[in-house]
């Protein structure tokens, strides 16, 4: 996500929609409260002014490939996935699968 994405709820809530997560889980990724995430979805198109919780959704859009499309050329900002919904429940699925740690550089 650029430094100058303004993100809104809107915004905040087609990611998690297309992406398919719950408001739950889109909180812990992001490290803040169901409620926060609420109150930012509920603002609808008011931008999120605090720059922590602007990198907390940054972080929850990194985890689940959720990329921010700005405004540009008169077309409105919106989210896509940087890879298909199957792939991101296939690396979720694969990260929580513990074991030892290592590094993922394959020969």
């Amino acid at each position: 996500m650029s430094s100058k994405t303004k993100m809104t709820g809107r915004l905040i809530a087609a990611a998690r929609a297309l992406a398919g997560v719950s408001p739950e889980d889109f909180a812990v990724a992001a490290g803040v409260s169901v409620e926060a995430i609420a109150l930012m979805e509920a603002n609808g198109s008011a931008w999120v002014q605090s720059e922590n919780d602007i990198e907390a959704l940054g972080r929850a859009f990194e985890k689940f490939g959720v990329l921010v499309i700005d405004e540009e050329d008169g077309m409105g900002a919106g989210v896509r996935l940087k890879f298909t919904r199957q792939d991101v429940k296939q690396i979720l699925r694969l990260e929580d699968e513990g074991g030892i740690v290592r590094s993922d550089d394959a020969p």
